[in-house]
């Protein structure tokens, strides 16, 4: 059995396993002066250092702090084409409904990832993966969604499978937008072909839906969600990005693992998912560049919900890659403390996905932590434009970060 003892750990930092609902977000273990053993890619003890098992082989970590490696419960990283102009008309006050008329917006991603190959698409998504990765995240979900036809989201989905190999993905299936025409004949080809064949082929964890005033209805949600869950499939909502048109209380209604956005959540909502199981997960990344009202995170928590925070990378609402990043903005945007921000990034994000396995620095979890540059682990929510972590070691291994030599 190969086994490690990491040592020299100024701050070991950790939430308790499993999903976390309220003023539990703000509970951390301190271990000052600390170690850590891993075996088999799982921790097996963690304490003070002076009362480590003893061990064949120690690795010195330098006196840093280490935090359990960040989940990112919330990406679009596959995607082709650019949205640049789309940005620069937005930032002169161009309507999105100009925009769209123009041939861009949404529409303009979906057309070029439709176009793209699955070896494109594996191109594309490894360089931003890859950077999520140096920036701390250990797990990442990966949406399709950008396909609208069914077999570019199958595409989508491939490439994340390719990708794989290389990274801790968890893919979804996501039904983003709807057709303009024949849309309720699209709905039934969604539940009774793409799903299936997703299912079948093994390409998706969960399946998300859109919920809003111009993606789908609650209706239209709650059958694409019932195909899910009978092929299997866990259950996962965009809703409340614009309007509350009902999707958090369909999510918390059927036991979604997670209701993504929120921005446009309000006390009725807030209410439901603090009575419910299902993770609030919210995207900073969206208000910092859309400007839209932050998610509130702070009423959730406060009210006892389980909060998760993602990136929502992607080229058009949130072009943010760096999970660190999304980490820092939800305690400046959305009034998280930096405790219930690691917790937010880690176990709860975690849940999200429907994982228990890892998020926390504890025996039996996965061996997936962050070393960083400093002593003080406070340094992760605070730092802006600079990359506080040092290593990445996902199951116990150091992994390579591009750019970065060792």
């Amino acid at each position: 059995m190969t086994e490690t003892l990491f040592t020299h750990i100024n701050q070991l930092v950790t939430p308790s396993p499993g999903r976390q609902h309220g003023a539990a977000m703000r509970d951390l273990t301190t271990i000052p002066d600390a170690a850590m053993l891993v075996s088999e890619g799982v921790i097996r003890w963690v304490g003070p250092r002076p009362g480590a098992p003893a061990s064949t082989r120690e690795h010195d970590l330098g006196g840093v702090a280490v935090v359990p490696g960040i989940v990112d419960p919330h990406t679009h990283a596959v995607w082709a084409g650019d949205r640049l102009a789309d940005f620069e008309a937005r930032v002169q006050g161009v309507p999105y409904e100009e925009i769209l008329a123009l041939g861009g917006g949404i529409r303009s991603s979906m057309r070029a990832t439709g176009a793209a190959s699955v070896d494109d698409l594996v191109a594309l998504a490894r360089p931003r993966l890859q950077a999520l990765r140096a920036s701390g995240a250990t797990t990442i979900e990966v949406k399709s969604g950008y396909g609208l036809d069914f077999d570019a989201e199958v595409r989508m989905l491939r490439a994340v499978r390719a990708l794989q190999s290389e990274l801790t993905l968890v893919p979804t299936l996501l039904i983003h937008v709807p057709p303009t025409e024949n849309r309720a004949e699209y709905v039934r080809g969604v539940c009774h072909d793409l799903i299936p064949r997703v299912a079948r082929e093994g390409l998706a964890a969960a399946v998300d839906v859109f919920t809003e005033r111009e993606a789908f209805t609650v209706e239209e949600s709650r059958a694409i969600l019932q195909a899910a869950k009978a092929h299997g499939l866990s259950a996962k909502l965009h809703a409340d990005q614009f309007h509350a048109i009902g999707g958090t209380e369909l999510a918390c209604e059927l036991g979604a693992l997670s209701v993504d956005h929120l921005e446009a959540s309000g006390p009725v909502q807030v209410a439901a998912l603090a009575a419910s199981s299902t993770v609030a997960t919210i995207l900073p990344g969206v208000t910092l560049h859309l400007g839209l009202p932050a998610a509130p995170g702070r009423d959730l928590i406060d009210s006892g919900a389980a909060v998760a925070v993602g990136t929502d990378l992607n080229p058009g609402s949130s072009p943010m890659f760096s999970a660190q990043l999304a980490l820092a903005l939800a305690v400046r945007l959305n009034r998280l403390t930096p405790a219930e921000a690691l917790t937010a990034c880690t176990v709860n994000a975690a849940a999200a996905l429907g994982l228990d396995d890892r998020g926390a620095l504890m025996p039996g979890q996965r061996a997936d932590f962050l070393a960083l540059h400093r002593p003080d682990w406070r340094d992760l929510p605070y730092t802006l434009g600079a990359n506080p972590v040092r290593d990445v070691w996902v199951g116990g291994q150091l992994v390579s970060i591009p750019g970065v030599s060792r």
